[in-house]
C-alpha cells in the first residue's frame, strides 16, 4: 500500500483517485473547487479544499511523507507547472504529472516531473489499435515499440500446442496467459493446447504483433 497525494479532481483526477483507493492505497485528494472535494470524499482516505499553487498550503500537506504525488490539473497548464515544480522543491519522492497536449510533456519534465501521462494520446493509440483489428480486444503499451495485447486464438492455431506452433521462435512473441471466460491461467507450457474458445495475452514488439495477427 502506498500513500498518494493527488492534486486536481477533474474527470481524470477523480477517476484516478477512485481507482487508487480500490487498489487499497491511501489517497489524499486536493482541489480548489469545493464541490469536487465533497464529491470525492466517500471514495478516498481524505480530501481538502485548497490552492496547491500556494506554497504555504502545499507545504502544510507534508509532501515528503507521500510515496507518490500525482498532478492531474488538466484545465490550467500554468498551475500544473507550478505545482509540479513546488512538489520537487519540497522534496517529493516521485511526481507524476498530466499533460493535456503533447508539447506540455517536455515542460513538465523540465519542471521536475519524474514522469508524464498524456491520457488523450494513450487513449487514441488504444482506440486505433483496438478497433482497426478484428482480433485484438485490449492493448497496453509497455515501452516504446512493445505491447501486451488480448487476442482471439487464430484459427490456424486451434488444436495445436504452443510447442508445435513454436510461437516464440517463429513469431517472436510470448504467450503470457490464457483467458477462459472469467478465469486466467498463467501456467503456460509447450503442451498448452488451444481449443479456440480462449483468448490470449501476448507480449511482443508491435511490428511482430501486427505481422502475426
Amino acid at each position: 500500500m502506498k500513500s498518494v497525494l493527488l492534486i486536481g479532481l477533474g474527470r481524470f483526477g477523480r477517476n484516478t483517485a477512485i481507482k487508487l483507493k480500490e487498489l487499497k492505497h491511501e489517497v489524499m485528494a486536493v482541489d480548489v473547487i469545493e464541490e469536487r472535494v465533497a464529491d470525492i470524499l466517500p471514495y478516498v482516505s481524505n480530501a481538502l479544499i485548497g490552492d496547491a499553487t500556494n506554497p504555504t498550503f502545499l507545504e502544510s500537506l507534508g509532501v515528503k511523507d507521500y510515496d507518490l504525488c500525482i498532478v492531474t490539473i488538466g484545465d490550467n497548464f500554468q498551475a500544473s507547472l507550478e505545482v509540479t515544480s513546488l512538489l520537487k522543491e519540497m522534496g517529493a519522492k516521485k511526481v507524476i504529472s498530466r499533460a493535456s497536449r503533447g508539447i506540455q510533456k517536455k515542460f513538465l519534465l523540465r519542471n521536475g516531473a519524474d514522469d508524464v501521462v498524456y491520457p488523450e494520446e494513450q487513449v487514441a493509440q488504444w482506440t486505433a489499435v483496438r478497433y482497426s483489428s478484428e482480433h485484438i480486444f485490449d492493448y497496453l503499451t509497455i515501452e516504446e515499440g512493445y505491447s501486451i495485447v488480448e487476442i482471439d486464438v487464430p484459427i490456424r492455431w486451434i488444436g495445436k500446442t504452443i510447442g508445435e506452433l513454436d510461437i516464440r521462435n517463429k513469431y517472436k512473441l510470448n504467450i503470457m496467459a490464457v483467458k477462459n471466460e472469467s478465469t486466467i491461467s498463467m501456467q503456460i507450457t509447450n503442451n498448452t493446447q488451444f481449443s479456440g474458445t480462449e483468448r490470449l495475452l501476448v507480449l511482443g514488439k508491435d511490428a511482430d504483433i501486427q505481422k502475426c495477427f
